[in-house]
């Protein structure tokens, strides 16, 4: 009797704890902590013309390939239609695809990347060749690099070298004008009434007018060119080449389009400045402070390169006195865009 007593106190104690055991709660399986990848960084580029022009949209489309290498940002680029329409669809296309940071390459983009900005307030549009601030709209930034400050040098170089210089833009706006302004300071620096003429095509892409107009000076005694006209500059390079007349190049170094008649070569390395503004962007730390300008006191960004292999390189003596000039202009005691005295 004590025995079954025995065994049946053992199963109660047995059961009781399989009880126990089942009433207390499963434990909770953690979520896994998975993070989330980042959103990707993308950068965007409206040109106003070939992406490959040897000049001015050529160095916008290599900082954009220079954020993509040094920042891994994945970029898009549209050569727009030059409409007020096209232009705000091409702003609207990219910060609809969640691009951070959008360049509209020329002043002409303004009114565009104003009237979109608004409705993408996370978004950053940037302007080239533009003076842009306004607190109204705070992600909306001008960048103005000075082309008056190596053109002035040009000028300065082509009235102790030449006879009469010609001026051929694309279109009679801030950018180029101001850049003829910096040649013609530069050139009356030197010489009051040193020659220089004018003229604006209308457009980005006309080289056999670009071309035309610089033969008309040439005939009319002129033995230096500059042409400041995108695209359409090649017309320029090529009567260079085929009137055998001293030039200078834009942007980049465009030497093989005029290889014995350029003397020098602006370079605006955009990569440089670009590319530091877009990696403030993509960490997030990008403060809008207004317009952001460049000259020759940002090293990095624009300088000019002399061409060795010109059939009449620019004498060292002459070389020296221009880099004289180098401190006064980026530290703005010469202002290359104030009438000569």
């Amino acid at each position: 009797m004590k025995k079954h007593l025995f065994v049946i106190s053992a199963l109660i104690i047995v059961l009781s704890l399989v009880t126990a055991c089942a009433a207390q709660p499963a434990p909770e399986t953690a979520e896994p902590n998975v993070e989330q990848p980042a959103a990707a960084f993308k950068a965007g580029l409206l040109a106003p013309g070939p992406v490959n022009d040897g000049g001015w949209n050529q160095t916008a489309y290599e900082a954009l390939k220079q954020m993509e290498t040094d920042l891994g940002a994945e970029i898009g680029y549209v050569e727009v239609e030059m409409s007020p329409a096209a232009f705000e669809k091409a702003f609207r296309d990219f910060a609809d695809q969640g691009y951070q940071f959008i360049l509209g390459h020329g002043n002409e983009f303004t009114d565009a990347a104003v009237a979109v900005a608004k409705d993408f307030p996370n978004t950053y549009f940037f302007l080239s060749s533009s003076r842009f601030n306004d607190p109204s709209s705070p992600n909306v930034i001008g960048l103005n690099s000075d082309s008056s400050q190596p053109t002035y040098i040009f000028g300065y170089i082509a009235a102790k070298m030449g006879t009469g210089a010609g001026l051929i833009g694309g279109m009679d706006i801030p950018p180029i004008s101001e850049s003829f302004t910096g040649f013609i300071n530069g050139a009356k620096s030197v010489d009051p009434d040193f020659p220089v003429q004018v003229t604006y095509l209308g457009n980005w892409t006309d080289t056999a007018a670009a071309k035309e107009a610089s033969f008309s000076y040439v005939d009319g005694g002129a033995n230096v060119l500059l042409g400041n006209a995108d695209f359409a500059g090649n017309g320029v390079y090529q009567a260079m080449l085929e009137k055998d007349v001293y030039g200078f190049g834009m942007f980049g170094d465009n030497t093989e389009k005029a290889p014995t008649q350029i003397l020098a070569n602006y370079i605006l390395n955009y990569g440089a400045g670009l590319v530091g503004l877009a990696a403030e962007v993509k960490a997030g730390t990008f403060t809008p402070s207004g317009n952001i300008e460049f000259g020759l006191a940002d090293e990095e960004v624009i300088y000019i390169v002399y061409n060795e292999n010109a059939s009449t390189p620019v004498p060292q003596e002459l070389r020296d006195e221009v880099a004289a000039l180098y401190p006064k202009i980026a530290s703005g005691e010469i202002d290359t865009l104030a009438p000569v005295k």
